[in-house]
């Protein structure tokens, strides 16, 4: 057992903890579970009873766990009750769910991004379960008058073997929750674990495909009306004027108007980035009716900053990669004299253009202002930083304001930025009534926010045995730098320099699923592979020589670099020995090999292409992955498989340009995305089992399978790719 010490306050239970003995500060705030099924909605309680802020448990002995988290499809509503389950010592199929409000007294981080959810939230998780169950035995001990170190559960049951004593969870609840809060509580040993580590599917599958009401656009009230949005049509413009009083008489429309989302004074996050300041509302009875109104509307818009071009963009980058930094992000060694030294060096640059994040739902939010309150519900990945910008832009007190969570389609990064949820509030505001705002796919698409466009330039110098002697990344993105300086290779070679820049855009960016490494890992992995094969050595071992070095003479701090070289060199043998890579290219399969590590976890990749078709098709993909201990594999799967095919998608056909500052892509007739066909016939997934506390499984299986794919491609056809999409990119010569 693992004993923890807790605290509490009558404010927020076990918001921190220590180890005993470590002194390790624990957050406890992440909560989830799962829905009722139909027999226990048949058979409800008739009393509950608070254990904690988190956790009730009735008089037949169900439990609920309150969920802050959003749900962005990341299925935590099912692993992260598991875990809860799982020291609770509950049966499974007695635990429900109920979606909790933002609640900052209560909860903490009640955020869903970086693939951070069950890495933040174990040890608070854990000890949620523990505690309810430390005062169930407490309570049991002092019914029966035994000792408590006697009593044992299993599934939802007290005993007390001895005297023959028995009791269901809800039989003890009631004086359970009478007690105080343990001072200490021990947790389960991971070898013991029933429930974690074990398939669970999905708690909102049967409303999923049952088309049941789950999500922002389902929302429905009584009086509510439905906004849209017209932003300008070009990043550099700004509003204003507009005719809008033929518009205005339109059937349905109610109100067309100006709206200042972010007006001066008043204090914006971090997650406001992106907003458009003034836009133009346009308020109906209906969706349709809005839609109309928008097409039939003249906005006059002006010009305030430089219209820009995608060949802008990549001149911009490509200047900024020909500069030295003056302070580089990290410098091991002498580099300028070992690439002087080297018998061979290569020497290649990478591109890939903005992306937007496409979510099946778009955005959209419900908004009922009064005078007295501001309720609020919708798709949002950071509803306290959206409650605190509402605060300040309706001069409200933060405790009049109740943000609502609704499942989301898809977030992929795009709705930490909370704009529209502001916007919503603006309207409601100004119409004195209920509002649902709702953005089209083209409002979506064209109003930024984007995964920034990246230019990568790498330079490895060979000695004459093929050993890798120096290595020169320079890395630059619009408004974003791009380089992980202290990331694989460095700490394994000895002469390193890594640099960054940032180009200053007026296109607006943000988070995107792996921000960075869902481009610099690809570049980074096809170009290993050039230098493998430059090196005349084999791609995977030439990648294990490397880690050999940062584990048994690593350059410098090895505490400096982000990565664990013996994680990341086992997931790349893993991957070798399932795929079976013996070195050559399988009969009519051309193969291609990457490995990366981010998010606190390290995934290796191994990806057949058919060669006798032509473009050549993803027929196998084998993935290791090392994220700690698996709370639920089968959902663990999914997020693989997921992040494998968005990633083959993306590089191989998806982009984002601009003329004169307009994007040139609106919908999905001109933005390309990966199709059914066109996706892996098959993909392995294994897993670690090293028994290290979890970490992120969102997003780290999509960076490295944009190199797994170049490197193939590259046996397929025998040519390099250097730019996403690969689909688009032109053949280059020399």
């Amino acid at each position: 057992m693992t004993l923890i010490k807790t605290s509490y306050n009558r404010r927020s239970f076990l918001k921190s903890s220590t180890l005993a003995g470590g002194g390790m500060l624990l957050g406890f705030s992440w909560l989830a579970s799962c829905k009722p099924t139909p027999e226990q909605v048949s058979n409800m309680p008739k009393e509950w009873f608070d254990i904690n802020g988190f956790l009730k448990i009735s008089d037949n002995g169900i439990v609920t766990i309150m969920s802050p988290n959003p749900e962005i499809g990341q299925n935590v509503k099912t692993s992260m009750p598991m875990i809860v389950a799982e020291e609770l010592d509950i049966d499974w199929n007695n635990v429900i769910v109920e979606q909790a409000p933002l609640n900052t007294d209560i909860f903490q981080r009640q955020l869903a991004g970086g693939s951070q959810s069950i890495r933040a939230g174990w040890e608070g998780l854990r000890m949620a379960g523990a505690t309810a169950r430390h005062m169930l035995i407490a309570a049991a001990s002092e019914a029966w008058q035994v000792p408590a170190s006697e009593i044992t559960t299993e599934a939802g049951m007290i005993y007390h073997k001895t005297s023959g004593k028995s009791a269901g969870y809800g039989e003890m609840a009631s004086a359970a929750s009478k007690l105080e809060i343990p001072e200490e509580v021990s947790l389960k040993e991971t070898s013991n674990f029933t429930i974690v580590g074990t398939d669970r599917k999905n708690v909102d599958g049967p409303k999923l495909v049952t088309g049941k009401p789950l999500f922002g656009l389902d929302l429905q009230a009584e009086g509510m009306l439905i906004a849209m949005i017209v932003h300008p049509p070009a990043f550099g413009y700004t509003y204003k004027s507009m005719d809008a009083e033929s518009v205005k008489s339109m059937p349905g429309i109610k109100d067309v108007f100006e709206i200042d989302v972010y007006p001066e004074g008043i204090e914006k996050q971090w997650s406001d980035g992106g907003g458009i300041n003034k836009l133009v509302a346009v308020v109906g009875e209906s969706t349709w009716q809005c839609m109309q109104a928008k097409k039939a509307l003249k906005v006059e818009w002006e010009k305030t900053s430089p219209l820009e071009n995608t060949s802008w963009h990549e001149e911009a980058l490509t200047k900024l990669l020909n500069t030295s930094s003056k302070e580089p992000a990290r410098k091991d060694g002498d580099v300028d004299s070992a690439f002087k030294n080297a018998a061979q060096i290569v020497e290649r640059t990478y591109s890939a253009p903005f992306l937007a994040h496409n979510t099946m739902e778009p955005m959209n939010f419900f908004a009922d202002v009064t005078a007295e309150k501001a309720v609020l519900n919708g798709p949002i990945q950071t509803p306290e930083f959206l409650e605190k910008t509402i605060a300040s832009r309706l001069d409200m007190l933060v405790e009049k304001i109740d943000i609502q969570m609704t499942r989301m389609g898809g977030g992929f990064g795009r709705r930490l930025y909370g704009h529209f949820g502001v916007e919503a509030a603006v309207i409601s505001q100004k119409m004195q009534a209920p509002i649902k705002l709702v953005y089209s796919r083209e409002d979506d698409m064209t109003q930024g926010t984007y995964r920034p466009t990246y230019m990568v330039k790498y330079k490895a110098g060979l000695d004459k045995d093929g050993k890798l002697i120096a290595w020169h990344v320079k890395g630059a993105g619009s408004n974003d730098d791009l380089i992980f300086e202290d990331r694989f290779p460095a700490g394994a070679v000895d002469n390193y320099l890594a640099e960054k820049f940032s180009l200053e855009t007026n296109v607006t960016t943000g988070a995107w699923r792996a921000p960075r490494s869902n481009f610099v890992a690809g570049a980074e992995q096809a170009f290993i592979d050039e230098v493998a094969e430059t090196a005349g050595k084999d791609p995977i071992e030439f990648r294990l020589e490397l880690f050999d070095r940062a584990i048994n003479d690593p350059v410098g701090d090895p505490e400096k670099n982000d990565y664990n070289p013996k994680r990341y060199a086992n997931v790349l043998k893993l991957v070798k020995e399932k795929s079976g890579w013996d070195g050559n290219q399988k009969d009519g399969a051309a193969r291609g090999v990457s490995s990366y590590y981010c998010h606190n976890s390290y995934v290796a990749q191994v990806l057949d292409l058919s060669k006798d078709t032509n473009p050549p098709k993803v027929e196998k993909v084998w993935c290791a992955v090392d994220c700690g201990i698996v709370i639920n594999p089968l959902a663990a799967k999914n997020q693989i498989e997921g992040g494998i095919i968005d990633g083959i998608g993306h590089a191989t056909y998806s982009e984002m340009t601009f003329k004169d500052g307009q994007p040139q892509q609106s919908n999905f007739d001109t933005y390309r995305l990966i199709r059914h066909k066109e996706a892996p016939k098959e993909i392995e997934s294994y897993f670690v089992d090293n028994g290290i506390d979890p970490t992120g499984l969102g997003e780290p299986s999509l960076p490295p399978i944009m190199g797994a794919l170049a490197n193939a491609l590259y046996r397929a056809t025998g040519r390099r790719h250097y730019r996403q999409p690969f689909i688009t990119e032109k053949p280059v010569v020399g």
